[in-house]
């Protein structure tokens, strides 16, 4: 193993480019790549470490020596390969399934750029800035030069961190057919004329989309854009989410920011539709705040900011639960940081071919007794006949 520290010595300082470690030895291990690159981050040189756990990534900044420990440590106990690039030189390093370690190094003409060493370098959006997109014009994200307006720039960046899920799960629609998509709560519909551009115009989908919200005054504006635009598939109609039906196939359901149980009806909707995806992003989570007990956490739910909280993670973790058990695949994803908005949740199922397990269902009555609360989602299915 000391060949591996001999290159980590010449590789990993100042004029490191690059590291990608592949190859993990246990399939069941959570990390499945990492990544890594040198930084300045407050005039201090650092390594960013990038670790991939299926959808997520998470990021670590380590300084020179604690990067050649965790890469070693990585490569004696996790992975078998690592590729390094450092300026003028490039190398590799091979650890077989019984421990022996290869190592190749060559010089290579690859040079150092300081300018990439930013901490935030720009990221390139689905929806690039620059590029002018009409109805970021007429919904005041951008101006008619393409150039976002610094008091949208938020709205701007969750918009296009709400298209990267969309393209996550492009792979499970179908292209051969019209798929229709619902939006329960749309809204001033920011997202949702987002998703028709990106899926229709950028990716050719042939689509029908809806938005739902009981705002006639929103709805009336949002059709007549969708109108303007020539987006003749797009489509914004009053009314309640409970209280709506369709007898058409849907293939996805969003909701975002439906206010309390309208998230929970929005889904129970979209499991009797058997939808073949479900995006939501629920909101102001009261249900559970309301009626929330549990003895050994009397002490901490006495504040009541933590209760609140507890309360809305219970209620969207119970939400996936529910969802899982009717036969999805379903995550619970970071939608945009804190410091741009609360409601930082998004809930991503998507529909399955195994058999449905009941589980989830038997855990959840036990959570709901556990914490002395009641669920508008448990009950919509169980009366449904989607929960034994």
């Amino acid at each position: 193993m000391d060949k591996i520290k001999d290159i980590l010595d010449k590789a990993i300082g100042r004029s490191l480019i690059s590291c990608v470690i592949s190859g993990k030895k246990n399939k069941l291990d959570s990390i499945d790549k990492i990544k890594i690159r040198q930084i300045i981050l407050k005039d201090i040189y650092l390594c960013q470490v990038t670790e991939y756990v299926g959808q997520k990534v998470i990021h670590h900044n380590l300084d020179f020596d604690a990067t050649k420990s965790y890469i070693y440590d990585a490569l004696t106990n996790k992975f078998k390969q690592c590729q390094l690039n450092w300026e003028n030189h490039s190398g590799s390093i091979l650890v077989s399934s019984k421990g022996q370690v290869t190592v190749r190094e060559k010089g290579s003409p690859i040079k150092l750029d300081d300018s990439s060493l930013s901490h935030n370098r720009k990221k390139e959006y689905l929806l690039p800035e620059g590029t002018v997109v009409d109805f970021l014009v007429d919904l005041g994200v951008m101006n008619n030069d393409g150039h976002i307006l610094k008091p949208k720039y938020d709205k701007y960046k969750q918009i296009n961190r709400f298209l990267e899920f969309i393209r996550d799960i492009i792979p499970s629609l179908d292209k051969t057919h019209k798929l229709t998509i619902l939006d329960f709560g749309c809204g001033k519909s920011y997202l949702i004329f987002a998703l028709y551009h990106y899926l229709k115009i950028i990716n050719g989908f042939n689509i029908q989309v809806i938005g739902l919200d009981l705002k006639k005054d929103v709805i009336e504006k949002c059709n007549n854009l969708a109108e303007k635009y020539g987006y003749t598939d797009l489509h914004f109609l009053t009314g309640d989410v409970a209280d709506y039906n369709s007898h058409e196939k849907i293939e996805m359901v969003v909701t975002l920011h439906a206010c309390d149980t309208a998230t929970d009806y929005a889904l129970a909707k979209a499991v009797f539709w058997d939808a073949d995806v479900i995006l939501s992003v629920p909101c102001c989570q009261h249900e559970f705040n309301k009626t929330i007990k549990n003895d050994l956490l009397a002490p901490v739910f006495k504040y009541g900011i933590i209760k609140e909280r507890s309360a809305a993670l219970l209620t969207d973790g119970l939400r996936a639960c529910l969802l899982e058990a009717c036969g999805y695949d379903t995550q619970i994803l970071e939608f945009i940081d804190m410091e741009h908005t609360p409601k930082n949740l998004l809930i991503r199922a998507v529909k399955n071919q195994k058999n449905i397990s009941t589980v989830y269902a038997a855990d959840y009555e036990d959570i709901l007794k556990l914490y002395n609360v009641n669920s508008t989602l448990y009950t919509l299915l169980k009366e449904g006949g989607k929960l034994n």
